[in-house]
């Protein structure tokens, strides 16, 4: 241990003078010194071997088969399969899990076809597949379609008015949910659709005590190439000689010309930027190489900053590629967080706190280092993150069943009296109640 510490130490020192020299010579450097990196490596080597890798927990290995019955509604293909015959984009986009849960469920063993001995109603809408051209998303006609969908099946069957949904969940992995809109401000003016109100929904967004989240709510991670990561796997003992590494946008200057959002406020990003763009010991920048996924594995600390919303795709990616995870979104509820011990795997920094991220990552111990790399090198925690085709045991379907699962029995009160109405279906703007 001590002489641990000691390598832990002149890293330091080799770090603090390469980044004054650096500094000065070129402040556009992004990588640590060669001389840092030989001793980061005798300290920060990622151990791979299985008898060393950390316990998430018997949660992640729990298994939802036996434990609830769901019954998929047969929609109208309007609803799924021919948005996404318009757009096969949609199986690639970071909101696709509401696809693949979809494929998933048709196969699953807790499907059951007798609608009178399910615990769980699923409605099959591909609400997010509606992309510019551009590939970004439009979530303008979702409430729309969303309230077709549950006019269609309240009118067709018995089991959504027994409830009003209480016992029907819904895949929303919109910006925020089923506020279905890509900026906050407009998103909590608009709120979760009212008639969504009472259901379960599994949703990409969660943060605590916001108006787009319900209690309740599963919080899932978003959709990542299960097969283009898998691909992209360099050797598990390559150096991790990248101290902290981030690619993607710190001004969205496109859809945000005055920077409202990323540059003011809770600008984590435009923070990360201004303070660290010169900073030797972060590899940082706008553009995204072909050696992204590779460069995550190089690296020991990836951020994880919040933007439009606070999740993203980088946190998955993290995960998979065992670099530990640096998560700046205040209140923000992070995936399958009953399962998978965020606390003892990531770094959690103040949104406020961003100017001093190099001093917080610094004064992290390595034995502290070590035990993260370890708990993430466990192959149950990044598959909880996935959603593999086929699937897998322990996986991100099934860690969303487990989450269902562990709502059950529904409690009595769910079960409206003859004649009952909570749910204002005329709620909302007016512009939602056009037909979809």
């Amino acid at each position: 241990m001590r002489k641990c510490l000691w390598l832990w130490g002149l890293l330091f020192i080799a770090l603090g003078f390469a980044w004054r020299i650096t500094a000065e010579r070129n402040p556009r450097t992004e990588r640590i010194s060669d001389v840092a990196v030989a001793v980061s490596l005798k300290v920060l080597k990622v151990k791979s071997e299985s008898k060393n890798a950390g316990s998430a927990g018997d949660v992640l290995e729990d298994d939802p088969v036996g434990r609830l019955k769901v019954y998929v509604y047969e929609l109208p293909s309007k609803y799924n399969k021919k948005i996404l015959q318009k757009d096969p984009r949609c199986l690639s986009h970071m909101f696709a899990a509401e696809i693949f849960m979809h494929r998933f469920l048709l196969s699953s063993p807790v499907r059951t076809l007798n609608p009178e001995e399910a615990d769980w109603f699923y409605t099959p809408i591909y609400a997010t597949c509606d992309l510019t051209p551009t590939g970004l998303p439009l979530p303008f006609k979702s409430p729309r379609m969303v309230r077709s969908a549950i006019q269609l099946i309240s009118s067709s069957w018995p089991y959504w008015n027994r409830t009003e949904g209480a016992d029907h969940f819904f895949v929303v992995p919109h910006d925020f949910g089923a506020c279905f809109h890509y900026q906050e401000e407009k998103a909590i003016e608009r709120g979760i659709l009212p008639i969504l109100r009472r259901a379960t929904l599994v949703q990409t967004f969660g943060q605590r005590n916001h108006v787009c989240l319900n209690e309740g709510s599963i919080t899932i991670p978003p959709y990542a190439p299960p097969q283009k990561m898998q691909a992209r796997q360099i050797p598990p003992d390559t150096p991790r000689s990248i101290f902290v590494y981030f690619r993607g946008l710190f001004y969205d200057v496109n859809n945000d010309p005055e920077g409202g959002y990323y540059a003011s406020g809770r600008g984590a990003r435009a923070a990360v930027w201004e303070n660290f763009k010169s900073n030797p010991l972060f590899d940082i920048s706008t553009e995204h190489p072909t050696t992204y996924y590779e460069d995550m594995q190089r690296a020991i600390f990836c951020l994880c900053p919040l933007g439009w919303a606070p999740w993203s795709p980088r946190l998955v990616e993290a995960v998979v590629f065992g670099c530990i995870p640096v998560i700046i979104a205040d209140d923000i509820v992070l995936p399958f967080a009953d399962a998978i011990p965020w606390e003892e795997i990531g770094v959690f920094v103040a949104e406020e706190d961003v100017p001093k991220l190099d001093k917080i990552l610094t004064s992290i111990p390595p034995h502290v280092i070590l035990r993260k790399q370890r708990l993430l090198a466990n192959p149950s925690m990044k598959r909880a993150m996935l959603f593999p085709q086929p699937t897998l045991p322990g996986d991100a379907f099934h860690q969303i069943l487990n989450g269902l699962a562990r709502k059950l029995p529904h409690p009595k009160s769910v079960y409206l009296k003859p004649g009952e109405k909570i749910l204002n279906w005329t709620a909302g703007p007016i512009t939602d109640l056009k037909p979809w």
